[in-house]
């Protein structure tokens, strides 16, 4: 049965692993749903019950083929509207998480698919996240998170976390955006800036952007 909330899980359990192997824990999810941790529990407990997840108690929680299944299509929906959002009616990509939340539950598959076709049946969002096809299918490039780049890495940005829109619209005045060539200059690292050299200029970014921008291995 289709349910926003259950789709709002199984969403966030397949984002977390997308540029990382730790699987999620029930506290974690708690966190980044915002719900107290009896209540992620009680539906995590409801979710495997379903066959969507696989959970074992005080252990992490995966998604089951079926579950796999279900939050890629959630995901491509999500990532669809964001692209259509820039592309077609001038949204800048710090403004899309929040529109699209919305209407990838009242989006029909039809227009869905429609809008697909449209944009030329694009295979990464305006983050650089990865759209799944039609069969759940993505496409990725091996990466490395820019906290773990060492000094004198060069490659291309391949994705920007959408989590901060404020730290979007600063590393997009600085040029840091997908595509963009970058080598780090400065040790990176999560306490401390970063140095990165873009398009000639050296450019110093906040401390946290080094655990939000990914770049190609």
């Amino acid at each position: 049965m289709a349910s926003p909330a259950v789709d709002d899980y199984l969403k966030t359990i397949y984002h977390h692993t997308e540029w990382q192997s730790a699987r999620i824990t029930p506290s974690q999810l708690a966190a980044v749903l915002g719900l107290a941790p009896s209540s992620v529990t009680e539906m995590v407990q409801k979710l495997a019950a379903q066959g969507l997840v696989t959970h074992r108690p005080y252990g992490p929680v995966s998604l089951s083929p079926a579950g796999e299944r279900r939050a890629a299509a959630v995901i491509r929906r999500h990532r669809l509207i964001e692209t259509w959002l820039v592309r077609e009616f001038g949204y800048t990509w710090d403004e899309v998480h929040d529109e699209a939340e919305v209407l990838e539950h009242a989006v029909s598959d039809r227009l869905l698919d429609g809008i697909d076709e449209r944009l030329g049946h694009p295979r990464f969002d305006p983050h650089g996240d990865a759209i799944p096809d039609a069969a759940g299918r993505v496409h990725r490039e091996p990466f490395v998170l820019l906290a773990d780049a060492a000094a004198g890495h060069s490659g291309r940005v391949l994705r920007v976390s959408d989590r901060d829109p404020a730290l979007l619209r600063t590393l997009d005045e600085a040029g840091v955006v997908v595509g963009a060539i970058v080598t780090v200059s400065g040790m990176s690292g999560t306490a401390a800036p970063t140095t990165l050299v873009v398009d000639g200029t050296e450019l110093t970014l906040p401390a946290e952007a080094a655990g939000v921008i990914w770049l190609s291995a």
